[in-house]
């Protein structure tokens, strides 16, 4: 008699148990991606704006003393008082005895300055006395606001006193080694602003 094989038996797994484990490990994928994401967009390139925005004053300083300057050319020559000779006098006349001959200046901004800064100063006098002489009751809050508002930064603002109904200060403009300053008092229609020479050259 012929024996009937033993039916053979296949082990196979049900499709339907690795489900469980991979919703496990997709889920666990995507929280780790989400926490990543969040960690990124608190201390990733988000901060950095930050810091830009906190140089960006210096920087528009910069900007703006360069815009001035560039206004003026590189073979500018200080605008020195004349010291060429004394008018001629009429023939037959002389002069008075304690008549006195023009110096050529030696000391301050006339010879101290260099043609740039000197060209420069002027443009920087021109636009403060302009904006400072329709300012009414000039106290010191005040001439610094419009200093602001002209591109000065409170770095380079110094010596802001108000005596009576002026209002003195300086301003550091030194640039790429120049020694520029200004001296000026804001007293309305008043308002006098001069070119001066830092004790030292821009680092």
């Amino acid at each position: 008699m012929r024996r009937t094989p033993a039916p053979t038996t296949t082990a196979t797994r049900s499709p339907r148990r690795p489900r469980p484990m991979l919703v496990m490990s997709a889920l666990a994928a995507l929280t780790l991606t989400a926490c990543g994401t969040e960690k990124a967009s608190v201390g990733g390139p988000q901060s950095s704006p930050a810091d830009t925005a906190g140089a960006r004053p210096g920087t528009s300083f910069t900007e703006m003393l360069s815009e001035v300057a560039r206004q003026c050319p590189p073979s500018a020559s200080p605008e020195a008082p004349p010291s060429g000779p004394a008018e001629t006098l009429p023939s037959g006349e002389t002069p008075p005895n304690d008549a006195v001959e023009p110096i050529a200046p030696v000391a301050g901004p006339e010879v101290e300055l260099n043609a740039r800064d000197w060209c420069a100063g002027n443009l920087h006098e021109e636009r403060i006395t302009q904006a400072l002489r329709n300012l009414s009751d000039p106290t010191p809050g005040k001439v610094r606001a419009i200093l602001n508002d002209l591109g000065y930064v409170d770095e380079r603002i110094h010596d802001l006193k108000q005596s009576g109904t002026t209002t003195r200060f300086a301003l550091d403009l030194r640039d790429q080694g120049g020694r520029l300053c200004l001296d000026g008092s804001a007293a309305g229609e008043e308002t006098v602003v001069d070119k001066c020479v830092a004790p030292w050259p821009a680092g």
